[in-house]
């Protein structure tokens, strides 16, 4: 009976521990940190889901890679700040960054003061040409990204997309995770797109992240939209939330949402 109780015991607190992630996960998602206007776009974005296909544990330290205003921090720095840590990779800025580079970075650092909602996480910059050590080598469990590659692909190529890539291996230990959330262009699409469209190709993405040492793991379609063709006035702006265009044809790209996703969860190797 003892070591019935024992294996019984043993198997309640293994299923307990995974609840306990996963209710990590969805308080933070529901948590008064994050506005309405923020939880509107889970319908879109699906955060629950993507950190737990991640892999995402409140006693990781996680580096998120340009942030933004918050919309994942919310969620990321409320699941990991007991017990892990939560690390902001934002723009690096000098005295030739723009006002509104300089302002961004300023108002997430006020958050992380004592008493303010991130209170306690590291502010680290990251540009894919100027500032590469997002992390001490080595110490991040974890590295995420959303919706940010076509950013440096645009800004600066292939240079840039090895160097942001080469950076994310460096900071993981052996083991880590990369998680990548991008807007998807379709593999038969001209690769000129890439440049000016917002959306980039898996290949693309899967061949710069093995270059620098990852192995692509798995991938998901919980951020997949078939109703996107990747094909718009505007790029990806031409969908919500940016709706470049407007009121023309507002209901239609309203109707079709944000856009097609990919996302990729690699490895660095042990």
């Amino acid at each position: 009976m003892k070591k019935l109780a024992q294996l019984v015991l043993a198997a309640t607190l293994g299923v307990s521990a995974t609840y306990a992630s996963a209710d990590a996960i969805s308080d933070a998602a529901m948590s008064d940190i994050r506005s309405e206007k923020a939880k509107a776009r889970d319908e879109y974005r699906h955060p629950q889901q993507t950190l737990r296909f991640f892999g995402l544990k409140p006693d990781m330290t996680v580096v998120e890679v340009s942030p933004g205003g918050g919309w994942y921090a919310d969620i990321l720095y409320s699941v990991v700040k007991e017990e892990g840590k939560y690390v902001a990779a934002h723009f690096y800025v000098d005295d030739s960054s723009s006002d509104y580079y300089k302002k961004s970075v300023k108002g997430f650092k006020e958050k992380t003061k004592p008493g303010m909602k991130y209170e306690g996480a590291e502010v680290t910059a990251f540009d894919p040409m100027k500032a590469l050590d997002i992390a001490k080598a080595g110490s991040a469990d974890m590295v995420l990204t959303f919706r940010n590659v076509h950013n440096w692909y645009m800004g600066h190529g292939e240079e840039g997309i090895n160097n942001a890539f080469g950076a994310f291996f460096k900071a993981l230990k052996p083991g880590g995770v990369l998680g990548v959330v991008e807007h998807e262009l379709p593999e038969s699409a001209d690769d000129e797109a890439m440049k000016k469209s917002g959306y980039m190709k898996r290949s693309y993405i899967v061949a710069a992240a093995e270059k620098a040492g990852f192995v692509l793991e798995e991938s998901s379609d919980v951020n997949a939209n078939p109703m996107d063709t990747a094909d718009h006035p505007r790029g990806v702006w031409t969908l919500p939330p940016r709706l470049a265009l407007e009121e023309q044809d507002r209901d239609k790209y309203l109707a079709i949402g944000e856009s097609n996703r990919m996302t990729l969860k690699f490895k660095k190797p042990n």
